[in-house]
């Protein structure tokens, strides 16, 4: 793939599904990964088998809901391999439920990590991106970013946020690529922290037909891979199942 090989890319949520299939992925082609989590051991795991592929892959202990923690890691990155090409996006949470459950911790949670987390990977990055003259952010949405269902009003809330923050970085910027991704439904541990059972039960119908998380992990490649005047801003990858419905 064209203008892969040799970047510098950071991705969020690393230790799982679309994480960690983009850093596998993007490695085999020649990137150098740097993968930040809170789940380190899982981290080092992935780095340890990218590295036995042929590979370069680092990893940092990474909360995407504290900006330092943030910073720290693109710092890392700065330091260790001189620029940062590529910031990914990725770490986000779906514990969905109905407005009546009123589970206003994890309405919080949404809000910290799939929200704040992108604002501070982005303030992170934009002015190092800016200094060097170039660099991409993607950042994951879903198909919830042009949707919305019952049971996941706050999740869809959070991911039409990503969406219109990555659509009003693009508008700023002529140094910096902007790109969201929307997954349809993918099989990853995303909502393992659902505690409702009716939202529960919603999922598991949803999964009966959902796609591979290298079937993302091909859409950040691509994005990644397009000529440096080339922008591809946004994403929408669905089954071919899911015709004719939201997600």
């Amino acid at each position: 793939m064209v203008n892969v090989e040799n970047k510098i890319v950071l991705i969020t949520g690393a230790s799982s599904g679309i994480g960690e299939a983009t850093a596998r992925l993007l490695a085999k082609n020649g990137a150098t990964v740097v993968m930040g989590a809170r789940r380190v051991e899982r981290l080092k795991k992935i780095a340890v088998e990218i590295h036995e592929a042929g590979g370069i892959a680092e990893f940092q202990q990474l909360d995407v809901t504290d900006a330092q923690s943030v910073n720290d890691f693109v710092a890392f990155a700065k330091e260790r391999f001189g620029r940062v090409d590529v910031l990914f996006n990725n770490a986000g949470v779906m514990p969905l439920s109905p407005m009546s459950a009123l589970k206003t911790d994890d309405w919080n949670n949404i809000i910290d990590i799939n929200i704040k987390g992108v604002l501070h990977g982005i303030a992170a990055v934009l002015p190092l991106m800016e200094e060097q003259g170039s660099g991409q952010i993607i950042n994951t949405a879903s198909t919830g970013a042009h949707a919305v269902a019952g049971g996941c009003g706050v999740y869809c809330a959070s991911k039409y946020a990503v969406r219109a923050i990555s659509e009003g970085l693009r508008q700023e910027t002529e140094t910096v690529r902007v790109t969201v991704i929307c997954p349809g439904v993918t099989t990853t541990e995303l909502g393992h922290d659902i505690t409702d059972p009716n939202a529960a039960e919603l999922l598991t119908q949803l999964r009966s037909k959902s796609l591979s998380p290298d079937v993302i992990a091909n859409a950040v490649l691509y994005a990644v891979s397009q000529p440096a005047e080339v922008d591809v801003n946004e994403m929408i990858v669905r089954t071919v199942s899911s015709n004719g419905h939201a997600f």
